[in-house]
């Protein structure tokens, strides 16, 4: 190399070194595949102020809504790789739908740059209020005496809210059966009707309707007891010594993601998760606070792939 271009590569280097410290100069964009209103955006809504104040530049939430937020995660994969586009996703996007898809689109440890892990969502075990049984235990005695006369709803084929009761009838050896419905809102109805008796849902939602009478909750998915719902016990409490079963939600950015780009802005969620008040707010939200950074994500991400993709095996769901 001659001394030009050893001068020419030094002053790239230094305009590029510049440009990262300066980190960021315009608004942030925060991609979400689901339409306005649901957890994920209000999420979003959460941190977003107290980011904004972090990171001194504008977040602006975009929605992206369409095929399980596979359209969302397309749009952050072919954004450039500057900091000023991120995903906001969940365990469907993230971890499910590359083995519910058999052509998705992008592939989750190829295409995204981990920057955050931000939370963990527990579910709630629920049955109809007319069935006999007031704990998890006395649900699996009624269900195994009644093989395949037990149905559970859904959201749908594929989400977690399927594959949680699959991963339960795997460790109980039950014969349930599976109703989808396009939604959680209709396989409430039907779970407060009685038309299916058994479901798993997030915990707000399941909280709201359990301290009104609704439904009743028999257990929770985590390993600890939900402020939500203190006085219902964890999976493992009632004998399942390994059930935990939890959704998270994390921001990524598209792939090649300068390291000192990834540093800043997972540093920033850090310090949005170290606020009580966010903390606080989160945790009403049902769910609870649980930041890991860069680095850790991706282990995460790493170790809970195989493990949904063989709950998606066994339930035999699959979208194309």
């Amino acid at each position: 190399m001659t001394f030009t271009q050893r001068i020419i590569t030094l002053v790239l280097l230094a305009a590029s070194w510049s440009a990262h410290a300066a980190f960021p100069e315009k608004p942030i964009r925060i991609v979400i595949g689901f339409p306005a209103g649901g957890p994920l955006d209000q999420h979003a809504r959460l941190l977003s102020e107290r980011l904004q104040a972090v990171l001194g530049q504008p977040v602006i939430i975009d929605y992206k809504a369409g095929a399980g937020g596979t359209v969302g995660a397309q749009d952050v994969m072919k954004a450039a790789p500057d900091g000023y586009t991120l995903m906001l996703a969940n365990t469907g996007v993230m971890v499910i739908n590359p083995a519910l898809y058999s052509k998705l689109p992008y592939q989750t440890t190829r295409d995204f740059t981990p920057i955050a892990r931000t939370a963990m969502q527990p579910l709630a075990l629920l049955v109809n209020t007319s069935l006999p049984v007031k704990s998890l235990n006395e649900f699996v005695a009624y269900a195994r005496a009644r093989p395949g006369q037990v149905n559970y709803g859904s959201a749908g084929n594929g989400g977690i809210s399927h594959l949680v009761p699959e991963m339960f009838k795997s460790a109980t050896g039950l014969f349930l059966v599976h109703i989808p419905y396009r939604g959680s809102a209709p396989a409430f109805t039907d779970l407060m009707g009685g038309q299916v008796q058994f479901m798993a849902e997030s915990i707000p939602q399941a909280a709201n309707y359990h301290k009104q009478g609704k439904v009743r909750a028999l257990a929770v998915t985590s390993r600890e007891r939900n402020p939500a719902l203190p006085d219902i016990p964890t999976v493992m409490e009632t004998g399942l010594k390994d059930f935990e079963v939890v959704g998270f939600y994390g921001f990524l950015a598209p792939a090649g993601l300068p390291k000192d780009v990834t540093a800043k802005l997972s540093d920033a969620f850090r310090q949005v998760l170290a606020t009580p008040d966010i903390r606080n707010r989160m945790v009403a939200q049902g769910a609870d606070p649980a930041f890991l950074g860069s680095e850790d994500f991706g282990k995460f991400l790493n170790a809970e792939m195989p493990r949904w993709a063989d709950a998606v095996k066994k339930s035999g769901a699959r979208m194309d």
